[in-house]
């Protein structure tokens, strides 16, 4: 064929080389191509709502970081005054049945709360993300005994499993509320690890065949290099957009632990133990209850509604060219 007659703007001299080159070749310019989908619009910014959702989360944040330079009681203090009474002067959301200052206990118990979230997600998400990403990249007798484990433990019941863990790592009066804590943060990290490690296996079984994976291996390059440079920022936008809802799960699981008796333990306050050491006093005095429940539901809205901006934000769009 005249060198005329070869399609302008595309170098085609990997034809004279043999067949793995070319596809190599091939492979890399295909991803290097924009879609031409002429009706793709621009990428727009995270939206007012998800604006709100972040403000809420790191404004919770930075007052439960901030709590003791910012001038609030004693989570702790009792004032016999506010005991059962609604917002007053110098208590802007009352008192709970013993006369602590509610607002007090909120702030503090956020810390608790996204303690025991965001720290049993990050174990989950390291130990479910690593095996997820291990045994949807190698499969084989990899894939064949961790898949079928996390699998069994999908079919115990959540709840029950990780109250049977807090109660027996954690039983006893003598048991220190910081032990308490990371006992609670282990058991609901242990209860996520197959979640999220199915999530993660699933999205790393349809990147681990894309096309930049196959080039790269016949390049030579390592396995464990492809899969953490090449196959894991792909897979990352799924792990973080199932992390986000985790998160609220895991706090209002919290809760649940605390009806049991066997979440945060108290004197330290979280929103779990709140509710339920006020439970009692929904018929006399509700707004206890009800103003902690409305900011745990508040905050698991918002991650859920950030959970849903980055799985559509990140999510990857085929092209038919």
């Amino acid at each position: 064929m005249p060198e005329s007659d070869y399609p302008q703007g595309r170098d085609t001299r990997v034809t004279r080389l043999d067949p793995s080159a070319e596809v190599i070749a091939l492979a890399v310019e295909s991803d290097q191509l924009e879609p031409l989908d002429p009706n793709r619009k621009r990428r727009k910014g995270l939206g007012f709502a998800a604006w709100l959702a972040i403000i809420w989360i790191v404004g919770l944040l930075a007052l439960a970081i901030l709590a003791p330079v910012l001038g609030i009681p004693d989570p702790n203090k009792s004032f016999p005054e506010i005991a059962r009474k609604g917002p007053v002067a110098g208590h802007l959301l009352g008192g709970d049945a013993n006369g602590r200052d509610l607002l007090a206990r909120i702030i503090y118990g956020t810390r608790a709360s996204f303690a025991v979230g965001f720290g049993a997600v990050a174990f989950g998400l390291l130990i479910g993300g690593f095996l997820g990403l291990v045994t949807g990249f190698f499969r084989g007798v990899t894939d064949s005994i961790i898949t079928p484990a996390m699998t069994i433990l999908l079919a115990i019941p959540q709840f029950v499993l990780a109250l049977s863990l807090v109660t027996v790592l954690a039983a006893g009066d003598d048991v220190s509320s910081t032990r308490r804590l990371g006992v609670v943060v282990l058991g609901l990290g242990i209860v996520s690890i197959p979640i999220l490690g199915r999530i993660t296996r699933a999205n790393t079984l349809t990147w681990s065949e894309r096309e930049f994976v196959l080039a790269a291996r016949a390049m030579g390059a390592k396995s464990w290099r492809i899969m953490f440079r090449d196959v894991l920022p792909n897979v990352l936008p799924a792990m973080l957009s199932i992390a986000l809802l985790g998160v609220g799960i895991a706090i209002v699981a919290e809760g649940g632990l605390s009806l049991f008796g066997v979440g945060v333990q108290l004197p330290t306050p979280s929103w779990g133990n709140i509710i339920a050491e006020n439970r009692d006093q929904l018929r006399r005095s509700p707004q206890i209850v009800m103003f902690t429940v409305v900011v745990l539901f508040l905050t698991v809205l918002a991650l859920n509604y950030l959970a849903d901006v980055v799985s559509k934000r990140f999510e990857v769009r085929e092209s038919v060219l």
